[in-house]
């Protein structure tokens, strides 16, 4: 298929890498700047309107901490005339009433907030700042207030693996939308936390426990940054009889696993752009490129759109269309963003049988 057959569903634009917080597993290893060059408000607005040129993707205006953006507001409303869709993702702690009123009337339809801990001291030790956590409910707080939709994001480690229930139950009580879990691909300062050897098989019972929890939950429910999950959704609904097609499932049929390069892409705080935000690699530089070129003319991006290339046991999985491995994590542990996804524990019959009659 052409590239230009692929159209960017989803855009994470870093409009600063400065920050108030000094997380411990942040992709950016982002902290308090300055930081040199990063782009201007013409510029952004520039790359705005090369983006609503050839799609109309949601926009997730990101950081460090996009609230340490002082235009902010004219950034989401230049968005909202480009006709795309802003949301906003914030550790939450610099929310004020005054300042959610504005986002919302700028055009922010949905904020996410970022909680790594059911209480203050896993959230905190995460966040390396005291008072982290109830700065977040904090702004949740506000949220709720100015009845403004917000969703509770969650970055996976060992370190707070056995508490993701106990943040999901938080999520519900607080009234978000959505609860979306993040797993730590070991870039920036997350190359610090060294998985324990039994993560990927915790893991994996943990993501099907969070499948069976779209039973008893309201709210929405996805995982980023382990595909796998797509293929875990697809063998219990299988179990369960529900399974037709296995790319035609559920809610999350409209997606897949990795999206990077596919349906998504992210932007640097100095333009540069990547297939995602853990997967460093430039495609393209949008102060010397215009975005459509990148998008479509980039040998990364088509190598992540031709799956034959992929290798490994991914290049041989029955799931590779659902799933499609994480290309970061791969890239990040095996120098090769083709290779197979470390964390994924299933064993594809095909792979394993090809390997048998070499030997």
């Amino acid at each position: 298929m052409k590239s230009s057959n692929y159209l960017p569903r989803l855009i994470a634009l870093e409009l600063t890498r400065n920050c108030n917080l000094d997380c411990v597993h942040c992709r950016a290893s982002a902290s308090k700047g300055p930081y040199q060059g990063e782009l201007e408000t013409q510029e952004i607005f520039r790359i705005l309107k090369e983006i609503a040129e050839i799609s109309k993707p949601v926009l997730i205006l990101t950081g460090g901490e996009p609230l340490l953006r002082k235009d902010l507001l004219e950034i989401i409303k230049e968005a909202k005339f480009l006709e795309l869709n802003p949301v906003l993702a914030t550790n939450g702690t610099l929310l004020t009433q005054e300042l959610a009123l504005e986002l919302k009337e700028a055009g922010i339809s949905k904020i996410s907030i970022s909680l790594d801990g059911a209480r203050a001291e896993t959230h905190d030790s995460f966040r390396k700042v005291y008072g982290a956590f109830e700065g977040a409910l904090r702004g949740i707080k506000i949220l709720k207030k100015v009845n403004l939709s917000f969703q509770i994001n969650t970055t996976v480690t060992y370190l707070n693996l056995r508490e993701i229930p106990k943040i999901h139950e938080l999520a519900k009580n607080l009234g978000a939308s959505a609860h979306h879990l993040f797993v730590l691909v070991p870039v920036g300062r997350g190359k610090n936390l060294k998985e324990e050897v039994t993560f990927s098989k915790e893991l994996e019972k943990l993501l099907t426990w969070f499948y069976y929890q779209k039973k008893n939950s309201a709210i929405n429910l996805k995982v980023t940054c382990a595909p796998f999950y797509y293929r875990i959704m697809r063998e219990r609904a299988k179990e369960e009889g529900l399974l037709v097609n296995l790319e035609t499932f559920g809610l999350d049929a409209i997606t897949r696993g990795c999206l990077a390069g596919i349906s998504f892409c992210f932007i640097s705080h100095i333009g540069e752009v990547q297939p995602c935000g853990y997967l460093e690699l430039v495609a393209g530089d949008l102060r010397k490129n215009k975005f459509k070129e990148i998008w479509e003319g980039s040998q990364i991006f088509n190598d992540l759109r031709n799956f034959k290339l992929y290798k490994g046991k991914c290049g041989r999985c029955e799931y590779i269309r659902v799933c499609g491995g994480c290309r970061a994590r791969a890239y990040e542990l095996t120098g090769d963003y083709l290779e197979e996804e470390p964390l994924c524990e299933y064993k594809p019959e095909r792979f394993y049988l090809s390997q048998s009659l070499k030997l």
